[in-house]
């Protein structure tokens, strides 16, 4: 190998150090500073800084104290073989110090499970007393006689964006793996979800967190450690779809219990179905695209008294359209027996507004 190449070699070395050196010095010294503002970041990737860490650790310790294991023993009956016991796991969040706690209505299976039982952190066991549930909303309350139990913050589901961190917590596919903690982001708001034939799922919120069997009734947290919904698997979903139902919906229930320890509900006094479930049934195609088509009412109730009549379409109730019974049960429960409201309906293609006081 001769000299020249040799030097060859060497000079081309240098050369690169030198352009290295150059452009080190060239570059601002605020390239090589980390920003040092008090000021946290808006939003950063999940999981890629030491800080990111300290928020899952921090929502964790804050959260694990009020989420709760609950065992359930459902009575099944069969012709052939009688009666049969069947046990079931969820998750539930403690609301009130006194003992209420907030879960899925399926998980109690809809009021009809013969026993229930919640696993506290601290691993003690008490029985539960279904208080009340709404197979429509899938929420549920149960209490328990244990006192002074951490509650849990109720967050702002309004609020909440996409793309926000989101981490929830749940006993998924048992207490085996109880209180397991999985993370993500909302991926979407306002989602439907149809359950079977009849019955659809709406105004949910999706994440990319894991959410499994025995997630349901769990809290799903935003990064300051509240309860933004409640983690629901009775939603049958593809791998990193997730949903929950968001807690501004649960809000005024948990309120009630709160102050009057029990909860009334306010009855508009109707049979009703989803128009176009209605549509399917009959083969009539009606005027309304969206609403509640009104089968019946109720002798003596709030919307006989306010002239709802059998066959109206429901499109709205105050200033909310109602595009569904979920709607309209949704918007139900944000007011209080007394209260007075609009009931606007779709009669025969013309648009009426009627004066009704729950």
């Amino acid at each position: 190998m001769g000299k020249g190449f040799i030097t060859g070699i060497i000079g081309a070395v240098i050369g690169s150090l030198l352009t290295i050196y150059t452009v080190f010095n060239v570059l601002p010294d605020s390239f090589f500073k980390q920003d040092s503002s008090d000021e946290p970041a808006k939003q950063t990737l999940v999981g890629t800084t030491a800080k990111e860490e300290t928020v899952y650790k921090a929502v964790a310790k804050k959260a694990l104290p009020s989420v709760v294991g609950i065992t359930t023993v459902t009575v099944q009956q069969d012709f052939f073989f009688g009666d049969t016991e069947q046990s079931g796991v969820g998750t539930g969040v403690i609301v009130d110090s006194r003992g209420y706690i907030l879960t899925n209505a399926h998980v109690i299976s809809s009021g009809q499970a013969k026993n229930v039982t919640v696993l506290f952190y601290d691993g003690t066991k008490e029985e539960a007393q279904v208080l009340w549930y709404d197979s429509l909303l899938d929420l549920a309350v149960i209490k328990v006689e244990k006192q002074d139990l951490t509650v849990a913050e109720l967050g702002d589901s309004d609020g909440v964006e996409v793309g926000d961190i989101a981490i929830a917590i749940g006993n998924p596919l048992g207490l085996e793996f109880e209180r397991s903690v999985t993370q993500g982001i909302i991926s979407g708001l306002n989602r439907s979800v149809d359950i079977n034939q009849y019955e659809t799922m709406e105004n949910l919120m999706q994440t990319d967190a894991s959410i499994n069997p025995g997630n349901s009734g769990g809290p799903l947290l935003n990064s300051k450690g509240q309860v933004i919904g409640i983690n629901s698997a009775k939603i049958q979903s593809a791998e990193g779809l997730g949903f929950a139902i968001p807690i501004n919906i649960a809000k005024p229930i948990v309120t009630q219990f709160i102050e009057k320890g029990q909860f009334e509900k306010v009855v508009l006094g109707i049979q009703g179905v989803n128009i176009a479930r209605y549509e399917q049934a009959s083969g009539e195609d009606l005027p309304a695209d969206t609403g509640v088509y009104v089968l019946e009412t109720v002798e003596g109730s709030a919307a006989a008294k306010a002239g709802i009549k059998a066959g109206d379409v429901i499109v709205k109730i105050g200033k909310a359209d109602v595009e569904s019974m979920g709607n309209l049960v949704r918007e139900l429960y944000k007011l209080s027996p007394g209260d007075e409201t609009t009931v606007t309906v779709d009669r025969n293609g013309k648009t009426v507004e009627l004066n009704v006081k729950l």
